[in-house]
């Protein structure tokens, strides 16, 4: 088996938008979206109900 003579070393970003951050900011969002429509759906109405 072919073994690399290096071992490329990758540096974190400090701060900014990122992919790594940009992808897990989706994920938590699919999670909120997903979880409000449950809600929705077993309340039978919204959060936000205007009366």
């Amino acid at each position: 088996m072919l073994e690399p003579r290096t071992v490329p070393q990758r540096r974190r970003p400090a701060y900014g938008f990122h992919s790594h951050v940009e992808r897990l900011n989706g994920r938590i969002a699919m999670v909120g979206f997903m979880a409000l429509l449950l809600v929705e759906i077993l309340l039978g109405h919204g959060l936000l109900v205007w009366k």
